[in-house]
Order: C-alpha cells, then structure tokens, then sequence
C-alpha cells in the first residue's frame, strides 16, 4: 500500500488509515487488532476490550439527556407530525421513487444540518469515544439524518418492501463485503434521543458472530452472500443492547447488524445516526462538498440514500449552524495542521491570518 497512490487519500498525519471516500478505510491493522497509542479519553481499558472483541460499545450519556430530547422534538417537528396523534403518523402520502418510499418506512427523518444536530456532532465526549476506537485525532464527522420510527403497521409495515433472498436485509447485514480477503474497515454509530423498550426495535447485532468470524467463515460456501450472514442462532444469538437518551452506541462496520421492527403499540424508536471517520484532507473534491454542503444546506453527496425532505427541503427553513472549533475542524472547513483551506483556490492558509 502506496500513500502515493492517486485512487486513495491518507489523514494528515503519520496515522495508516487509506481511504477513496470517507467512508471505508485500509488500514494496516483492522480496528480488532488494534494496539493503543493514544490514552484512552472516554472509553475504560474494559470498555475497549469489550468493543474490540464483540464489535460495539455503547457510550453512556455522551450527550446530556435534556440534549436528546430536544433534538427529538425537531425530529416531530421537522417532519410535521404529532406525538401525541398517532393518526399523524401513518397519513397516505406520495413518494418519489421505491426508495423514499423505503425510506419513509424505516423512519428516516431528511435533516443533516440543524444546530441541533451539529452540537451533538461537535460535542467533546462524542469526538472523544471516536478518537478512542479509531486511535486517531483527526477526524471528520459523517453528514447524515434522524430516525423517527412509529410502529412498523399501516403505511410502514415493512411487509411493504419486497423481501430478496441475497443482499441487503434491514434485520441482519454487514457493512463491508465480509468476503474480501483485506476487510475494510468501517465504523458507525447512533446517538439515542429516547430511551428505547425492547417492543419498540431498533438496533440489534451479532456479537458472537463478530467474535468467531474466522472460524465461522470456513464452513461457509465460497459463493456465500457477501452483507448478509447464515448463522445459527441458538450459537450465535442476535442481542439489543440497551439505549437510554443521550446514549452513544459505536460499532464496526464487520459487526452483523440491524434494525429490528417497532412491535409496539404506540411507542416510537429515535435516533441520530453519528460517526468518525479519519479526514481525508487532500480529497478536495470531497472536502468542498461537505463544506459546501454545511454552508449551503445542500443535501450531503457521500450517501445516495440521502433523498432531501419531500415537503420542505431543510435549505428553505433555516440558516447554517455555527460550529465551534472542533466542528470546523470535523466538518473539514479547518485543516487539523492549524490551517483554514481558502475555498476560492483549495489552499491552505494559516488560521490566524484567515
């Protein structure tokens, strides 16, 4: 692996992460293996032994409770429904396309830019748990939604959305090909914004599975589906960790994984989707469109799934958000070497000439 290769981009550091988009990485050692360099900020020495060898951790309180409440209420109000009506929740609408329709069942709320949700984004102990798992500083955010979602009946029953025998399954996946003989590294996460009852879904995954990978994988077919595993569950049992509000959870892309369905009678499941990636400051392309994307409001271009509000586009309600220092540096409008990308020519200049 070349650090001059012209298809993949280096952080800004020494740090061996190699990446094309921001969003699956190479590394030298995969994240499972990985030898501390830095003291750990958030995480305990068990903390990181336990996401090392089950595939996720759950950060409690990274954000203050009233902080994900109050994100939760411009969640509803964002999508203009009721938490008090359920009637609201299920009214017919019209979609775009399969997928905003797909998207509409999965509760998915099309917000990326409120203040909101960027103070949860620039919060210290949130960049600190990633700084832990990634052993890296410098990092940038991942520009991405809500997710609201009622009881999975009426016009979100997921009986709605063809099942398919391969590929792509909401209630167990990979987020890596699981078949590469280099398995890329990846790392997500979701911020709760209420606590979440067992009836009401949401995550579940398959530490198990994580653990004993390699042992599994050699009793597999060679043409085996690549994100969606065949497992016994009586060996390898699915679990949901426990979520209150504020609650981080961070987990590794090769961890199986999913959404489980909202059984409830009138609870709802809510969440941030939030995660680190190291930056990759010299994909310019890459970093104007984020920043151009925070400036403008513009729907993020890393996600193809990121549709933009059917009803009223985010652009048209309010302004950017103010990002504090470590924002700046986490959306990529501040370089981590201490300098202010000019965006008329892409270069750098010193931040306290800019």
């Amino acid at each position: 692996m070349q650090a001059s290769d012209r298809y993949l981009y280096r952080v800004p550091s020494d740090v061996p992460y190699f990446s094309r988009d921001a969003d699956t990485y190479l590394a030298q050692t995969p994240l499972r293996e990985l030898r501390k360099e830095h003291k750990l900020r958030v995480l305990s020495e068990e903390d990181f032994t336990f996401w090392q060898t089950y595939g996720y951790i759950v950060v409690k309180q990274a954000v203050p409770t009233a902080v994900a409440e109050q994100l939760l209420e411009f969640a509803w109000d964002f999508q203009g429904l009721d938490p008090q009506r359920p009637e609201t929740w299920y009214e017919e609408r019209e979609y775009r396309s399969d997928l905003d329709r797909e998207l509409h069942i999965y509760g998915f709320v099309e917000a990326y830019q409120h203040q909101l949700i960027w103070d949860n984004r620039q919060a210290q102990r949130v960049y600190d748990a990633f700084v832990d798992v990634w052993d890296c500083e410098e990092l940038w955010v991942t520009l991405d939604r809500l997710n609201l979602n009622p009881p999975n009946v009426r016009t979100r029953d997921r009986a709605l959305i063809p099942s398919t025998e391969r590929g792509f399954d909401i209630k167990l996946h990979w987020d890596i090909d699981s078949t590469l003989g280099v398995v890329p590294q990846r790392v997500q996460g979701i911020i709760a914004l209420n606590d979440t009852k067992p009836d009401q879904g949401g995550f579940q995954c398959n530490p198990e599975l994580f653990r004993h990978f390699d042992r599994w994988k050699v009793d597999q077919p060679a043409d085996r589906d690549p994100i969606r595993p065949a497992y016994d569950p009586a060996e390898f049992p699915v679990v949901r960790p426990d979520l209150e509000a504020g609650d981080l959870l961070i987990w590794n892309g090769a961890l199986a994984h999913g959404v489980a369905p909202n059984i409830s009678t009138d609870g709802v499941r809510a969440v941030q989707y939030l995660s680190m990636m190291p930056a990759l400051e010299s994909h310019e392309e890459l970093r104007r469109s984020r920043v151009n994307s925070w400036r403008t409001l513009s729907t993020p271009e890393w996600n193809g799934t990121l549709l933009g509000d059917r009803d009223k586009h985010e652009s048209l309600r309010y302004g950017p958000a103010e990002l504090s220092d470590l924002g700046s540096k986490l959306l990529g409008l501040t370089s981590w070497t201490g300098e202010r990308f000019d965006e008329s020519t892409g270069d750098g200049t010193c931040a306290e000439s800019a």
